[in-house]
């Protein structure tokens, strides 16, 4: 099976593609709007932007637990 490399993404870029998953995360969410817990989803859907960025590290060869319970440090 060939390894494939890993395409290191420009600050810009990488914000945009954050950006593009918490709308689609957030159109997913949205279904929730109409049982009362539209408050829940603003912070759900940051869990899972953390989540995902956590899960690309971690494909990536960086160690790293893919955890809620992780403690997240300040960047």
């Amino acid at each position: 099976m060939e390894e494939l490399g890993y395409v290191v993404l420009s600050e810009e870029d990488y914000t945009k593609a954050v950006g593009q998953l918490k709308l689609a995360v957030g159109a997913v969410l949205s279904v929730f709007n109409m049982y009362g817990m539209d408050a829940y989803i603003p912070s759900a859907q940051e869990e899972i932007i953390k989540l995902a960025e956590d899960w690309g590290q971690r494909i990536r060869g960086i160690d790293k637990p893919i955890s809620l319970e992780y403690i997240r440090r300040a960047k």
